[in-house]
């Protein structure tokens, strides 16, 4: 019998189950499906808070994912980089944005119309289809068990943990009752790299961003709250292409690599991180990160081992 069971195996789970691991605990994970399955996979992977407001423990947590991913690029870890990055104002804000602590560094510099102001810093970026199987591998090295297994109720983990971590994601909102979890959908371009290094994002709306990996350049993006669909618009994908190379013109030629489609696990009133009682044991939540799951993974995992233990 494991101490606890992790369902969930996208970035929010692995790294919770791999603080788990740290602290001695005997963990199984339960996922239907490879990390190369999950919605994290298909995430730019870029360290922002998208769509994410204020709150401390939020700050808390993407100053310690920041740090951590900066170690790990510093340290030669497969699939994580540091980008130079621009982030473009139009709101004519003038003072520091919230999560700049987190990030340290910033310059701000004057922009030309359309923007108001430019934000220039160094940000983490994780090739995810690098990155989720190394996670995967550190747990199975670490003694853990990873189990494909679907869940109808968490009830069903309940039964074989004393603690179960939550971490399903979008299908939160039907495991647990919680009618605050939305999907909101994603779509992005990738293109051959043409030798670009550094990360561009256009804070309009629709937000524009141009994130260069070390092969290819991940273009977008959608932000479509309630769209549950996955299909793929070529339309949109269009209008990404066109955005971009607007954005940054040694793009244009470039070759299209692949296009995909992910629905983001948003819930009204930020990401439930908390411990519940339930009969046969501990619920601990964790879910409803949005676009923001890398930028808050590994500081959200300290909190999950934390309640967990």
């Amino acid at each position: 019998m494991a101490d606890v069971i992790v369902v969930g195996g996208g970035i929010i789970g692995l790294t919770a189950a791999i603080r788990l691991c740290e602290q001695g605990a005997e963990v199984t994970v339960w996922t239907p499906s490879g990390p190369e399955e999950t919605v994290s996979a298909v995430a730019a992977a870029v360290w922002y808070p998208t769509h994410t407001i204020y709150e401390p423990r939020l700050l808390a947590w993407a100053a310690a994912t920041y740090d951590r991913f900066r170690r790990e690029a510093l340290a030669g870890v497969p699939g994580v980089l540091v980008r130079e990055t621009r982030n473009l104002e139009r709101d004519g804000a003038a003072g520091e944005p919230w999560w700049a602590s987190a990030a340290r560094g910033l310059r701000y510099r004057p922009a030309e119309p359309p923007w108001t102001r430019e934000i220039r810093f160094q940000a983490p970026l994780v090739e995810m289809d690098t990155y989720l199987p190394l996670l995967r591998e550190r747990l199975l090295a670490n003694g853990a068990r990873v189990v494909r297994r679907r869940v109808d109720r968490l009830d069903e983990a309940l039964l074989e943990a004393p603690v179960v971590v939550n971490a399903t994601g979008l299908a939160a909102g039907g495991l647990c009752g919680d009618p605050e979890v939305y999907p909101v959908r994603g779509q992005i371009v990738r293109v051959a790299n043409p030798g670009i290094t550094v990360s561009v994002r256009d804070l309009g709306d629709p937000s524009t961003y141009v994130h260069p990996r070390s092969r290819d350049v991940v273009l977008g993006g959608t932000w479509q709250e309630n769209d549950w669909n996955t299909a793929l618009d070529p339309a949109t994908s269009e209008a990404i292409l066109r955005r971009c190379v607007a954005l940054v013109p040694e793009l244009a030629g470039a070759p299209i690599v692949g296009e995909e489609v992910g629905l983001r696990p948003a819930r009204n009133g930020g990401p439930r991180v908390e411990a519940e009682k339930w009969a046969g044991g501990t619920v601990v939540h964790a879910y409803g990160h949005g676009g923001a799951g890398m930028t808050l993974c590994w500081g959200c995992a300290d909190e999950v081992a934390a309640l967990a233990s």
